[in-house]
């Protein structure tokens, strides 16, 4: 069957013009799936007759609330959804000065093998669809009753390794009516795939694309990160100058403070170096501890002399605000939970 949500307005017009429907079919059943109605006995202006068709060639893909934690702390929520398969995938809600924002995931698992990462610990499942992408925002305003104005596709999965539909969830986001949130709302991380950036470049989507790099050379990174075997440094690297060039906008680098591992004031000279004259910003995490990972954060005096080199260098960095650290906010860790149960 046909997943109904991710198709564009005017793929549904097309497939009901086929069967002799009128265009403005499209428009109501694309107003009802909006307003979250997913039976389709409930689209109460359409004719019996369209009603049996739509279940007969369509299914609409949702989530469901599974777990819910809300942080006593900072009022982060983290949920883990059961899709209809009754696999899992999580999401965070965060608020900020600016607003919500949501940290979604792209896949049920993750190929990618990170070693400081608690999603790939279960190994990989499979892609989610980008109604299933879409359904986590919907699920999540639903329950708060807050307003989605930001999204970050940083949650389990490698967005670049579900290419075509993470671009169509990004379609999805632009049209009018449903949550509707403009691409500079928007911020794809990817550990480096460099094929998928190039193809990125290519869509000129105005979104902040985030490089998951952790390291200042191809030693420590190879060490943490198996995808640099496959594209090293140096090619990563040039992908992005490439990118900058193509699109004019800013890179963020995503750089995990791992304590002993890439976190001297050694490490900050040669990550300044390499990124020395890119249009871009350095983004420090201090590392979370991840049950059954042997990593830990760096201190606070190491990170505060880790920022003074850059700064020093002409880097743009700051240091990311730790939210929901009282219920473990990072992706990965709740369904390793609900799995072991």
């Amino acid at each position: 069957m046909t997943d109904l949500r991710s198709l564009s307005l005017e793929d549904l017009t097309a497939q009901l013009s086929s069967r002799g429907y009128p265009a403005f079919r499209a428009k109501q059943i694309r107003q009802w799936l909006d307003r979250g109605v997913t039976e389709f006995d409930q689209m109460t202006n359409l004719p019996k007759d369209l009603r049996v068709t739509l279940a007969e060639l369509f299914t609409v893909p949702g989530v469901k609330i599974l777990r819910k934690l809300t942080s006593t702390i900072d009022g982060t929520v983290k949920y883990l959804f059961q899709l209809d398969d009754g696999e899992t995938v999580e999401s965070v809600l965060m608020q900020y000065k600016h607003g919500w924002s949501q940290c979604l995931s792209t896949q049920v698992g993750c190929k990618m093998g990170c070693t400081f990462c608690a999603t790939g610990m279960g190994g990989f499942v499979r892609n989610l669809s980008a109604a299933e992408i879409y359904a986590q925002i919907e699920a999540a305003q639903q329950d708060t009753g807050v307003r989605v104005s930001s999204v970050v596709l940083m949650g389990m999965g490698e967005p670049l390794d579900n290419y075509e539909q993470v671009v169509r969830f990004l379609r999805m986001l632009g049209e009018e009516g449903g949550v509707h949130i403009g691409m500079r709302h928007i911020s794809l991380s990817t550990c480096g795939v460099v094929p998928g950036i190039y193809r990125l470049m290519e869509e000129q989507i105005p979104l902040t694309l985030s490089i998951s790099l952790h390291a200042p050379n191809d030693a420590i990174r190879s060490l943490s990160m198996p995808v640099n075997k496959r594209w090293p440094m140096e090619e990563l690297l040039k992908a992005c100058r490439d990118y900058i060039e193509a699109t004019g906008r800013r890179i963020s680098f995503e750089y995990a403070m791992i304590d002993g591992l890439n976190d001297s004031d050694a490490c900050a000279e040669e990550l300044a170096e390499r990124l020395r004259g890119m249009l871009c910003h350095v983004n420090l995490i201090p590392v979370n501890t991840v049950e059954g990972k042997k990593q830990q954060r760096s201190s606070k005096e190491r990170i505060r002399s880790f920022v003074a080199v850059l700064e020093r260098k002409g880097i743009n960095v700051t240091v990311r605000r730790t939210l929901g650290s009282d219920i473990n906010a990072s992706c990965g860790q709740l369904r390793r939970q609900q799995d072991s149960h």
